[in-house]
Formats: structure tokens, sequence, C-alpha cells
């Protein structure tokens, strides 16, 4: 009955486990709701992965580009590794309980793979506006070392900017709630949890945040730039041959920031909204980017979709 009604935890004692929810009334169709997540995830990890597999093989992509989508894929695979345990744990399993430690771990992971799918979606929005601003130069400007550089910078930037995140968690103290929100855990879920004093891990969740709405916001000013630039340029055939070479990256950008920015939305001004359409709503903000990415640069880059098919029809003869 203990596993059952964890709520019941009232004592002034720490607590040794928190409870994560699957989708709450749903619980006895859990192993059918099993079969589309297993499912996504499967595509998603094999699409990075084919992904990585191709620029890392192929010479041909070997170019800036193809580098900044090989970030994009790792930090897709890391994000569906990082919730992949808990979500078929309880989809397949049952099984809700998670210890702090290993908590504090997965929200480490959770919270670095989405910094980092942000800062390379913000990389590729500067990558498209040299190459369309200033396309004479664009090689000279984003040379391998340069790709590199900016690769490792902006990795550094988001592990420093994440790591306070398990430490300020560990440091709280949970007594009476150990129920948390969603399918794995998250940091604002957690700190909610606490009854020690959170002050110190809301602000610099706040201030975390807010690197994530400057990405956004970086992202947005140089689609304002490109725009003029391409407004800019005379035939009507132009312009839309340039802009072709965006499509993936902004589809990119709105299947990671639309889930996020409704999420918060939600979170913020939809106390009272049912707690199954938050529940649903982060589950697809951690599926969907990872699934989709692959997916849209597949079909868009005629380069990789030629690179796929060869090697499909080499295997079929």
């Amino acid at each position: 009955a203990h596993a059952a009604m964890p709520i019941l935890n009232t004592s002034e004692t720490e607590i040794s486990n928190f409870y994560l929810v699957g989708i709450p009334g749903m619980e006895s169709a859990n192993i059918w709701i099993s079969i589309p997540i297993c499912l996504m995830y499967t595509v998603a990890i094999l699409g990075n992965c084919t992904i990585l597999f191709f620029i890392t093989t192929e010479p041909s992509l070997h170019e800036p580009m193809y580098y900044f989508l090989s970030m994009l894929a790792f930090s897709d695979l890391g994000l569906s590794l990082s919730s992949l345990p808990t979500m078929l744990r309880i989809f397949l399993f049952n099984a809700s309980e998670i210890s702090p430690n290993a908590c504090f771990a997965q929200e480490f992971f959770i919270h670095e793979f989405s910094a980092m799918e942000s800062s390379v979606l913000l990389i590729m929005s500067f990558d498209r506006f040299i190459a369309i601003c200033n396309p004479l130069r664009y090689a000279s400007i984003l040379t391998i070392a340069r790709v590199i550089h900016i690769g490792v910078a902006f990795s550094l930037k988001n592990i420093l900017l994440i790591l306070p995140f398990p430490f300020t968690l560990k440091r709280l103290r949970y007594c009476k709630k150990n129920l948390l929100f969603h399918s794995y855990c998250l940091h604002q879920d957690v700190m909610k949890l606490a009854c020690s004093n959170n002050k110190v891990n809301v602000i610099y969740g706040l201030f975390v945040a807010l690197t994530g709405f400057l990405d956004m916001t970086f992202i947005f000013l140089s689609y304002v730039l490109i725009l003029k630039a391409v407004l800019s340029i005379a035939s009507q055939k132009e312009r839309l041959k340039v802009l072709n070479t965006c499509v993936s990256h902004i589809c990119a950008v709105l299947i990671f920031y639309v889930p996020v920015i409704s999420l918060a939305i939600i979170h913020r001004f939809a106390k009272h909204s049912s707690v199954l359409i938050r529940i649903l709503m982060a589950d697809v903000f951690l599926l969907v980017p990872p699934l989709m990415n692959p997916i849209v640069y597949c079909v868009k880059s005629q380069q990789i979709r030629n690179l796929v098919f060869e090697k499909l029809c080499v295997k079929q003869n």
C-alpha cells in the first residue's frame, strides 16, 4: 500500500525515493502507451545515429553546415537517452520510483542536452546568416578549426551553466512530498518538493531560463537580418532558392521552441489547466525534436537523402 500511496509519507524524516508519473488516469493502458513511445525512441535514436554516421564517414559532408547538424543530432541523441530509462520503466514495468541521486543525474542530463540543442540552433542560425549575407567569405569565416572551437566553447558553457543544478538540489531537504509531475526529473519539479528554503534554486533556474530566451532572441535577430538580405535580391526565383536553404533550420527551431514556450506559458498562466495537458506537452518536448529533426533534415537535405538511398539500394542489390 505504501508504494501505491507515496504521498502519505508526512513525517519529518528524509525521503528515500521520489515517484514519477506516467499519464494520470491511464495507468491501466501503460503497456499500450509504451508501444508508440518505444517506436518514437527507436526512430529518434536510429535517425540521429544515421545522421552522425553519414556525416563522420562521408567526406562530401565535411562542411560547417553538416558539422553543426551532427552537433544537433548528438544533442538529440543525448536528450532521447536521458529520458528513456524512466519513461520505459514507467510505461513498460509500471515502476515509478527513482532514488534522489538518480533523479538529480537525469535532471542534469536532460537540462544539459536541452541547453545544448538551444545553443546548436543558435549556431546554425549564425551559419545560415553568414552563408546568405556574406557568401563569398563563408569558407574563410567558418573554417573547420573555428567550427570545432565554437562547438567546444558552447559545450563547455552549457556544462558550466547546468552543473550547479544537481548540487543545489542535493543541498535541499525533502521530507513531506515526494511525487513529481512528469515521467522524468526536471529541476523546477524537484525543487518544489523541498521542505527547506529553495530560493537559490528558483533564482538560478530563472537565470538558466533567461539564457535560453537569449538564444531564441538571437535566432530571431539572425532571421530578421536574413530576411532583409533576401528581400534585397531582385528575382523572385533566387529569393525562394535562398530561403529554401533555411527551411530545415526553421523547422528545427519551431519543433524545439514551440513545446518549450507552450509549456512555460501553461505553467505560468494556466495554473488550473489540466495536469494531463502539462504532462503530455512535457513528453512532446522530449520525444518530438529528436524524432523529427533527422526526418526533416533527411527530407530537406538532398545530399543526406541521396546517401541514405544509395546505402539502402546497395544493401538490396
